[in-house]
């Protein structure tokens, strides 16, 4: 019950509240309130980010739940300025002193993420073209089924009954209408009838 009322109390006042009065600073044009919600939003993702690690080895830990209730409204209410006071004492401090080692990996990071992305993308390309080409040669599959059924249809109409090939049919296409290729004929048939389809 306490999880799934933290996670509520989370969503409403840790969440739809403040991006609530986000949009209230940004629509005012109040830099005042602006520079309060950034805040805010630094420490909650902060936050968010922390307690993903520390809910696997603190939910048993007695009233872990009732604290981050707690932590959270004590970063949102006006009196205590939670939010605000981390910020000042400890975020905004550390990143600046590290500022330009932040930014240095996140450039290498960007550029180590293009290239894996370029290579990773070769690689399920031609993944993908030998499954596909390995599901048609072995006949497994929608694809392979259909491809077959196209070649066994093209083969029987090339083939005479001698069993020697013939050229394939060109089919052509006019319109609306599309015309199926006759079947070829071998020299032992004949000419036969001018009625057949």
């Amino acid at each position: 019950f306490i999880v799934c009322l933290f996670v509520f109390s989370r969503l409403i006042f840790g969440t739809l509240y403040p991006a609530y009065y986000s949009y209230k600073a940004v629509k005012s044009k109040d830099i005042k309130e602006y520079v309060k919600w950034m805040m805010y939003w630094i420490i909650f993702a902060l936050f968010t980010t922390a307690e993903t690690f520390t809910d696997i080895f603190l939910c048993w830990f007695p009233f872990y739940y009732e604290l981050k209730i707690a932590f959270v409204a004590w970063l949102l209410s006006p009196y205590t300025k939670g939010s605000s006071l981390l910020y000042r004492k400890f975020v905004h401090p550390t990143l600046s002193s590290k500022e330009k080692e932040i930014d240095d990996c996140l450039i290498q990071a960007k550029d180590r993420s293009y290239d894996a992305l370029v290579h990773f993308g070769k690689r399920g390309l031609n993944v993908a073209a030998t499954a596909a080409v390995m599901a048609a040669s072995k006949g497994q599959g929608a694809l392979s089924e259909r491809l077959r059924s196209f070649s066994m249809q093209d083969l029987s109409s090339i083939r005479g009954d001698s069993g020697s090939p013939v050229p394939a049919p060109v089919t052509v296409r006019t319109g609306s209408k599309q015309s199926h290729p006759k079947p070829a004929r071998s020299a032992s048939e004949g000419t036969g009838s001018s009625g057949e389809c």
